[in-house]
């Protein structure tokens, strides 16, 4: 059972796909059902994260530095199976506890991007665990939290597009001189993020409405050319990201052009296809 405080975060998450107020406002934020080490009960936890390579994400056992590890990590070392929602999406993930040089070099990025994470390793003598959550493969698309019509269920994904895509600016215009790791690991999950949807649109949703509306054909060849369009531009960001020494001014250029035209396109795509989706 969550605690008074986790609990309000729970569902103030659920309520709002995802997004909360108070100290974890605009903070990546999940949800992670663990199953107990001893009860077999399923035990549900508000965690920060990191974005990691592979469409895995990073979660952090720091308890805030106290002297043992939370009860969350207890559970998913004895039971790796674990369930995710990220406010939109829901799957199911195995954990996997990093070790050695893996878990010591992630911790550094996320010391990196806030450096809360050395106070709380500061204040105790366990070395604070970081662990790997990898979604388990499933045939089909993602899968949605609740109930939706087709036109919610796409604005909402927009939505998690533009909140991301909104934070990375924060983060590389707050970047100063240099692009940490895991800044940059940010920017490439961002650009892979949009590149599946863009896919998943232009080989599944796309035909299916140019089959059943063929009125829509200039929008369909419109909307495919902006998808070329972002492509490109996804592109040149993660050219810049990955140089051996990145420019956060140029940097930041790109995720503004991309920004511009992203937004650009998403709202032409909303205008067009969701009064379709509501016939």
């Amino acid at each position: 059972m969550a605690n008074d405080f986790n609990q309000k975060i729970i569902e103030e998450f659920r309520a709002n796909d995802g997004r909360v107020g108070g100290p974890f406002e605009g903070a990546r934020l999940l949800l992670l059902t663990t199953t107990g080490a001893r009860s077999g009960a399923r035990h549900t936890t508000p965690l920060g994260y990191l974005p990691d390579s592979d469409g895995r994400v990073l979660v952090i056992a720091s308890a805030a530095g106290a002297p043992r590890h939370p009860a969350w990590y207890h559970n998913l070392v004895a039971n790796p199976r674990v369930h995710i929602e990220t406010g939109v999406f829901v799957y199911d993930a195995d954990a996997v506890v990093l070790t050695g040089e893996e878990r010591d070099q992630a911790f550094a990025r996320a010391v990196e991007t806030d450096d809360g994470w050395a106070e709380y390793q500061s204040r105790t003598t366990r070395t604070i665990p970081v662990v790997s959550l990898r979604p388990v493969a499933h045939d089909g698309p993602p899968t949605l939290s609740g109930p939706q019509s087709f036109g919610d269920a796409l604005t909402r994904i927009h939505d998690v597009l533009r909140r991301e895509l909104a934070l990375i600016r924060q983060e590389v215009a707050a970047s100063g001189t240099s692009l940490g790791a895991q800044l940059r690991i940010n920017c490439l999950s961002l650009c892979q993020g949009l590149h599946n949807h863009h896919e998943g649109e232009s080989q599944g949703m796309f035909p299916m409405i140019a089959r059943q509306f063929p009125e829509t054909a200039d929008v369909m060849a419109r909307l495919a050319d902006e998808h070329r369009k972002v492509a490109e531009l996804i592109d040149e960001l993660q050219r810049v990201v990955t140089a051996d020494r990145p420019d956060p001014k140029a940097a930041l250029a790109e995720v503004d052009r991309l920004s511009a035209e992203l937004e650009a396109h998403l709202l032409y795509e909303e205008e067009q296809l969701i009064p379709l989706f509501d016939r």
